[in-house]
C-alpha cells in the first residue's frame, strides 16, 4: 500500500481524492487510445519503410553494379574521378509539417533538375552513364524513404512517451490514489463508529 503524502483523513480530502481518481482514469483511457492509435500509424509507416527500403536496395544494387563496371572499362580511375567532380543537379527540397496525433511529421518534396551527366563523353563509358541516370531516377525514392524512416523515428518516441505514461498512471497513480481513499475511508469509518460508542456510552450514562 502506497499512500500519497499531503492528504489529511477528512470528508474533504475524500472528495478531492475521488475527483482526482475520476480525472486519473479518464486520462489512462485517453492515453490507452492514443497508444492504440500510434501503434497502428507506427506499424502503417514500418511496413512503408520496408517496402520502400528494398525497392531502394535493388535499385542501388544495379547503380553500384555499373558504378563497377565503369570503373573497370574506363582506363584511368583519375577520369572517373574528374567527371564526378563538378556535378550539375541540383535538389530543392519543400518541406511541411503535419500534426499527427501531437506528432510533427514532415512531407518532403524534392524538386530535382539539372543534367546529372555534366561531363565530356569522350573518356568516360555509358556504363557510367547509366548509373548516373539511374541515380537520379532513385533519388526521390531516396527521399522518400530517409522522409518515411524519420516519420518512424518520430511515432516511436511519441509511443514510448505515451506508454510511460500510461504504464504511471496504470501502476503508480491511480493504486496510489486508490490505496489513499481506502486508507482515509477506514480512518473516517473508524471515527464515525467511535463517535457512535462514546454516543452511546454518553446516553446511557444520562438514562441511568
Amino acid at each position: 500500500m502506497a499512500i500519497l503524502t499531503g492528504y489529511k483523513p477528512t470528508k474533504m480530502a475524500l472528495l478531492e481524492l475521488k475527483n482526482k481518481l475520476q480525472r486519473a482514469k479518464k486520462g489512462h483511457k485517453l492515453l490507452k487510445d492514443k497508444q492504440e492509435g500510434l501503434m497502428k500509424a507506427f506499424m502503417d509507416i514500418i511496413r512503408e519503410v520496408q517496402k520502400l527500403r528494398k525497392e531502394v536496395e535493388k535499385e542501388l544494387g544495379l547503380v553500384f553494379q555499373n558504378l563497377l563496371l565503369a570503373s573497370a572499362v574506363i582506363p584511368h580511375p583519375e577520369y572517373l574521378e574528374t567527371a564526378l567532380l563538378a556535378p550539375t543537379t541540383k535538389v530543392e527540397l519543400d518541406i511541411e509539417t503535419k500534426n499527427v496525433m501531437s506528432v510533427k511529421l514532415a512531407d518532403i518534396k524534392a524538386d530535382i533538375v539539372g543534367d546529372v551527366l555534366s561531363y565530356g563523353f569522350t573518356e568516360t563509358s555509358g556504363e557510367l552513364d547509366t548509373a548516373l541516370t539511374s541515380l537520379r531516377e532513385i533519388l526521390p525514392l531516396l527521399i522518400q524513404l530517409a522522409e518515411t524512416e524519420k516519420k518512424a523515428e518520430r511515432m516511436a518516441d511519441e509511443l514510448e512517451k505515451t506508454r510511460r505514461r500510461v504504464n504511471a498512471l496504470e501502476h503508480v497513480m491511480i493504486p496510489n490514489v486508490e490505496d489513499t481513499i481506502k486508507f482515509i475511508s477506514q480512518n473516517l469509518e473508524e471515527r464515525d463508529r467511535s463517535e457512535r460508542i462514546v454516543s452511546m456510552i454518553v446516553k446511557a450514562k444520562n438514562e441511568a
